[in-house]
Formats: C-alpha cells, structure tokens, sequence
C-alpha cells in the first residue's frame, strides 16, 4: 500500500484511520496527490509554520463552536496547501465537530478520523517509512536503469540504443535532432502525431539558433517536453527531446548520464566523420579520374559498395556539417545505393535511378541546389560530375536536370576553356559595362534597334551609337550574322544572362 498518498495512508490497516467526507463531495483526485510530510498541531492558526502537500493531524483544542471561526480555520488550510485534515477522536472531544465535517465538504478538503487508539507518531511513522520506501526504491531503479544504459551504449548503433533504452526505462517518448533541427531518431517510432512533431520541430529550431547549451521545457497543447542540447557552446550537434517535464531527481540524473554520454558519442562521431569525408573525398577523386577498380574496393569495404552502374551524379556548390551527417545516415540506411564526396568545387552523389529521390529530398531538407546528370557508367563518372554541374550553373529548377536543358551545345560553353576564350574575345570591352549590357540586350532581341531602346530605356539612336562603339572596339563587322553568334556566346560563357538593367542615358 502506497502510504505517500493520503488515499494509501487511510487505506493502511494498522492504522484504522477513516474518511470522514465522502469521496464525491471532494475535489477530483484529492485523496491520490502525494503527501511530503504528516504533523500534529492544535494552533488556532498553524500556517506560518506550515509547507505545501502536507497532512495536518488535530485534536481540536483550537476549534469553538461557531461555524464561521471553523469554516476561516479550515480556509486557511486550504490556501496553505494542506492536502487533508486528520481529527484525533476521544482525546477533547468525542467524535468529529459536525460543523468541522461541514466545513471540510464545502471546502473539498479531506477529512478523516484518527481514533484514540492510534497515535498522532503511528500515522507520521507510517508516512515517513512509505516515504523512505519509496526513496529507496526509486534508488534502486536508478542504478539498474544506469546499468541498462551503459549496456546500451555497448552496442553497433550506441547511441540509437542509449535513447531507446532511455525511453524504455522513462516510459516516455524519446527524439534525437540534428544540428539542422531535423528528427533522426524517435523512440518508440511514430507515437507523436504531426502537428505535435512539427510544433516541437520550431522550438528545437529557436534552441539551436540560440547556440548555447541549455535545457527547457515547454508544452504543446497537453504534452509535457523536455530539451536538452548535446555539444558545446557555439557548436551544438542537436538536441534530445524527452515527452516528460516533471522528472524527479532520479530521472533527470539517468537523463543527464544519457546527455553526457550523447555528447561524447557525437563529438568522438565527428573525427571519426571527418576520416570518413576524407576517404569520400579520396574515392570521389578515384571515380572522376577513371580509377574505378581501387574506388570499387574502399566503398565495398567502407560502405557496402558503390550504387550499381549507370548513376545519376548530382553536384551542388556547398555542403554543411547537418547535410553530410543526414546523407551519412541516409547512406547507412540504404548501403550500397547511395555515395557522396566533397572536392575542391563542393558536394557530388551519386545514386541508382531508383533512389534519384535522395536528390529531391535533400534539396528540400536544406535547401539546396543541385544539378543531376544523365545516367553513366562509371567509366564515364567524370562526364557526369561535368554534366551535373552544368544542370547546376544553367538550371533554373531547385533540382535541375542536364537532359531537360534548352539549348544543351551552348552550355558546353561552361568550361575553362569556353570562358577563357570568351573572355579574351570580350577583352576589348573591360571597362565598357554599359556597352556590354547594350550588346547583350540588342542581341537578345534579334539585334533590333527599336526593341532594345525601347528594353533599356534610351533611345535607338543611343543603341545604335553604341553597338557602332562596340564593333569599332571588337574590331569585328556586328552587321553580320555569324560575328553577332560569336559575340553572343561569348557573353553566354562569361556569365549566364540576367534580367536587364536600364543604363544611364
């Protein structure tokens, strides 16, 4: 029998204590909140001397005989947190005051009787024994749930395991977030709906932003949660969110030991990451120069192989940490289908055809740009990685194809060779911006006078004097059709076209 609640404590048989107040004359749940402590008393006004979640025992030496002074009394009770009143029968008065037993119903206040036999040190014995009990017990709990723990973070995936088993021993559900404030693990899979993960989602987002190591709690609608950033000041690597804010001591040491071990398994995970990048990188290399055989035996190794041949190679400009720990994981997750390295240019994947969603997914995780080639061989992994980053220069989608480019001969014009030569060709008009904002405009709208004036903003006789200048410059007869081509494909791999600007007069 729990005797730290007073429902267990008039329950006791010894004790031979009984409720004096009918349980649906009191307010819900009042007999089952937890009691901290048992004290006798018979002050006409004990609550200067009194503590919350306590049972008040009283002979009733105080109490007259007018109702107002025992309804003031028993108020004051209430204000003070006491969680019910024991009377002590036969010692003053025989049996309960029918108007303290007023009092107390109109109150909802507790009321229970504590017959002669039994001492006012019997009932607090009994309280502080369950109260010891209890302490003990939860003790216990710890130390074994600790031991679960250590045994958890023995296993392959330390970590995954350490959160699980901190669920399992909570009785709670458990998240991990990544320092991009993604959910990479929950535990038990899938208890949180939605809308509960995404509001979640936004507060684990505003602890990172702040960058400081810190623990909160907060609650969406009736869920209770508790965050706990992992990693140091200024360098955070995520956050564990725990369904629970009202842990005792107990709980919130197992979660602390679960924090601390969470951080160290991170921060020794990103040397190990970093040896990881630098054999992807080294692979990477392998495949772009045709060295496939030694490429094929380090991801076998490492990784589970290398996806099968033909691939898709995607490459962006850049790659922080949270993208590479989530393709990381994504790549364990789906061994074999997935590959990725960063060179000296940025970021290049490479994924069957029937995993080209990891492109897409990516893209809208982080928000990335990436562009995608056609499927090759590996033979052929070079001219992949120079098609993707074509689709990336020249695509206007967030996942730009190579194959669904327009005008797929110019863009082999992104090359060094193509914008150095475009480059020498354009010489002649460093320093003349307007004149090559002119020309690209004039030449955008089929070398029409009229159209371009009417494009920049000048008028036509203003064009023409400046495509004359620029011709003069070039050296070059802009009347003709194939030096007008030139000229615009070398604007072409100079730089892509932009929205035009309206030059001064």
């Amino acid at each position: 029998m729990d005797a730290t609640t007073l429902r267990g404590l008039i329950a006791h048989s010894d004790l031979h204590l009984r409720l004096a107040v009918d349980e649906g004359d009191l307010a819900p749940g009042a007999l089952d909140e937890p009691v901290r402590w048992v004290h006798g008393t018979d002050l006409a006004d004990p609550t200067p001397f009194l503590t919350e979640q306590l049972v008040l025992l009283t002979t009733g030496t105080q109490l007259g005989d007018d109702a107002a002074e025992i309804d003031a009394y028993v108020a004051r009770l209430g204000r003070a947190g006491v969680r019910g009143l024991g009377f002590g029968t036969d010692v003053v008065r025989a049996g309960i005051p029918p108007l303290l037993v007023d009092a107390c119903r109109t109150a909802r206040m507790p009321l229970f009787e504590v017959p002669y036999r039994t001492p006012f040190i019997a009932v607090a014995r009994v309280h502080t024994e369950a109260i010891a009990a209890q302490a003990f017990a939860r003790r216990s709990w710890a130390l074994e749930a600790q031991r679960a723990i250590a045994l958890a973070a023995l296993r392959p995936d330390g970590l995954g395991a350490t959160l699980a088993e901190l669920a399992r021993q909570l009785d709670a559900w458990v998240g991990q977030f990544d320092a991009a404030g993604m959910l990479i693990r929950e535990h038990p899979a899938g208890a949180l709906d939605a809308e509960t993960t995404a509001a979640l989602a936004q507060d684990v987002a505003r602890v990172l932003r702040r960058g400081a190591r810190a623990g909160s709690s907060f609650a969406v609608d009736d869920t209770p949660f508790t965050l706990q950033t992992l990693g140091r000041t200024g360098h955070l690597r995520g956050v564990i969110a725990i369904a629970a804010s009202d842990l005792d001591q107990e709980g919130r040491g197992l979660v602390t030991s679960v924090i601390a071990m969470a951080g160290l398994a991170l921060e020794q995970g990103a040397g190990i990451a970093r040896a990881r990048a630098l054999m992807r990188s080294g692979v990477l290399q392998s495949l772009r120069s045709g060295d496939t055989t030694l490429a094929r035996r380090i991801a076998r190794d490492m990784w589970g192989g290398l996806p099968a041949a033909p691939v898709l190679v995607a490459a962006a400009d850049a790659a922080d940490d949270a993208v590479i720990e989530w393709l990381e994981l994504r790549a364990d997750f789906e061994r074999g289908t997935v590959f990725f390295g960063r060179d000296d240019e940025g970021l290049v994947l490479a994924a069957t055809p029937r995993a080209a969603s990891l492109f897409d997914d990516v893209a809208r995780r982080f928000g990335l740009q990436l562009g995608v080639s056609t499927p090759v061989p590996y033979a052929a992994f070079a001219r992949g990685v120079d098609e993707a980053r074509t689709a990336l220069v020249r695509g206007t989608e967030q996942v730009s194809r190579f194959d669904e480019l327009h005008g797929s001969v110019l863009s082999a014009l992104d090359t060094e060779t193509g914008r150095a030569l475009a480059a020498a060709a354009l010489a002649p008009l460093d320093g003349h911006a307007t004149l090559v904002e002119t020309a690209r405009v004039w030449l955008a709208h089929d070398a029409r006078y009229d159209v371009a004036a009417e494009a920049l903003g000048v008028h036509r006789h203003t064009v023409r004097a400046r495509i004359a200048q620029a011709q003069q410059l070039l050296g070059v007869d802009l009347g003709t059709f194939p030096a007008q081509a030139e000229l615009w494909a070398a604007l072409q791999a100079v730089s892509p076209p932009a929205a035009p600007q309206t030059p001064s007069r």
